[in-house]
């Protein structure tokens, strides 16, 4: 199967005015993510996890490198790739509903079609009967799921999610990825998916980039060969998570004493 997302030697350097010359943040990034495939990033803080996120965005431009979607190269934001951020980012005056509505009516989306596709989102996520709460007066979770029902409103066929659970307490986080596991399997989406959290990537993902820092590049493409759909006890006290974790575990620690060392 063709990949629909690919990103071909991503390099990203930013200016560091304090040292007068450019810090190198990504260095020859590849990867490539099939249609429906569920595709993990993690690292250490500071690896480009997040920048590399942007860039398949178009909300950054690479240094080097591109980034093709659908075949066709990225060189700008774009309906067909959605952004889901960890904190939130809803515009406060706006309803649930009208959050929900936004990307749909940029887009030019008649007004009955945005009507329609809005409830089915708002239903999806579990938030019939708060359609005209602001999001002051929603939770973190739920404003979290309004913030999802945004993105998959507009259709896209790649996900970016960037460590949407990360501002979370620990109950809600845990409820929201049951949810959104079962969103996924019912709309299956081409995920990219940002986390710092080891089993929340293993239970959702199909493959785990891990990626090191000093430069950021990806060391390891480990693939998560656990059946669907599945079952969060269940799955965690398996054996084969349970390898999956030690394994990432020992990456992870091994580049983030590389990234401690002067």
């Amino acid at each position: 199967m063709a990949a629909t997302l690919e990103a071909s030697n991503v390099c990203k350097e930013f200016p560091d005015k304090e040292r007068g010359r450019s810090h190198l943040v990504l260095s020859g990034v590849n990867l490539k993510v099939k249609a429906g495939e569920f595709v993990s990033l993690i690292g250490p803080s500071g690896c480009g996890k997040t920048t590399l996120l942007r860039i398949v965005h178009g909300l950054e431009t690479p240094t080097s490198g591109n980034v093709v979607c659908d075949g066709r190269q990225v060189s700008g934001p774009d309906h067909n790739r959605a952004f889901v951020f960890q904190h939130f980012n809803l515009f406060p005056w706006r309803t649930v509903r009208a959050n929900v509505a936004y990307g749909l009516e940029v887009r030019g989306d008649s007004r009955v079609r945005c009507e329609d596709r809005v409830q089915s989102m708002i239903n999806l996520v579990g938030l019939k009967g708060y359609e005209k709460f602001y999001p002051h007066e929603i939770s973190g979770g739920m404003q979290q799921r309004v913030g999802i029902a945004r993105a998959l409103a507009l259709n896209p066929a790649v996900l970016l999610m960037d460590e949407p659970f990360g501002a979370l307490d620990a109950i809600t986080r845990e409820k929201l990825q049951r949810d959104i596991a079962e969103i996924l399997g019912a709309q299956p989406k081409t995920t990219l998916f940002v986390t710092h959290n080891m089993d929340e990537a293993i239970y959702f993902s199909d493959r785990i980039l891990v990626f090191g820092i000093k430069p950021g590049r990806i060391v390891e493409d480990l693939a998560v060969c656990l059946a669907r759909p599945r079952q969060a006890d269940l799955v965690r006290a398996s054996r084969e998570f349970i390898e999956i974790r030690g394994h990432l575990w020992s990456l992870l620690s091994r580049e983030m004493q590389r990234g401690s060392e002067p």
